[in-house]
């Protein structure tokens, strides 16, 4: 007869889907990386790609997240979203990723307090611009706890948007923190015009475009 006061519940996290694609952005592009999508956002910025991973998904324990991540034999490990620290046990797996020897990055809004991740983890958060619709959201305590292994994220939808992340840059001295990316968002504004600006302003930051759309085209799961 088994003992109910014994047992133990181990922990779980509700998954979206769990996929083997190049980097799109962010400082590992191009390499072979395992995305671990979670469930579930508090948020709804205008130009989420994401929306069908809101909700739905399936309760994955840690050791099938584990065997389906170690299939793909890469060193390579995305945590996101959705936002994945909705889920608190997502913080345990980030460092149990850690301690079996992945390089990890975690895709965060920033709206979520980051302080309890795994200083391991290379946390690229996402300072949201008026365009997304979510400025307000931004907890700007995050920013005392970025260090050089972390990024910051900037998607810019116009001009507007553009003028206040350069504010937020200078104010806060992001790149004295950490390196910072900015990418135009998607389908909304010219990554032409985009460069140019960082290029007229010296910008100190990464420019990027979001390889993955180039290539599938902003396919689920690639």
């Amino acid at each position: 007869m088994t003992d109910k006061t014994s047992e133990v519940s181990l922990p779980r996290l509700r998954i979206s889907e769990i996929f083997f694609s190049l980097q799109g952005e962010a400082r590992t592009v191009g390499m072979p990386t395992v995305f671990v999508r979670l469930t579930g956002c508090p948020l709804r910025c205008s130009y989420c790609d994401t929306t069908y991973a809101f909700q739905g998904g399936e309760w994955v324990s840690f050791d099938e997240i584990i065997d389906s991540i170690a299939q793909y034999e890469t060193p390579y490990v995305t945590v996101t979203g959705g936002e994945p620290l909705a889920q608190p046990d997502c913080i345990a797996l980030l460092k149990l990723l850690c301690d079996k020897g992945y390089q990890v990055s975690l895709e965060t809004s920033g709206a979520l307090d980051i302080s309890a991740v795994d200083i391991r983890v290379s946390r690229v958060m996402d300072l949201k611009t008026p365009g997304s619709g979510e400025q307000p959201r931004n907890l700007l305590e995050n920013i005392e706890q970025i260090t050089p292994n972390d990024q910051i994220k900037f998607v810019v939808c116009d001009r507007n948007d553009y003028l206040w992340s350069r504010e937020m840059i200078i104010r806060y001295e992001l790149a004295g923190r950490c390196e910072v990316l900015v990418s135009p968002s998607y389908g909304e504004i010219s990554a032409r015009e985009l460069a140019d600006w960082v290029l007229e302003d010296r910008l100190p930051v990464r420019f990027q475009v979001q390889l993955h759309k180039l290539l599938w085209d902003d396919e689920p799961g690639r």
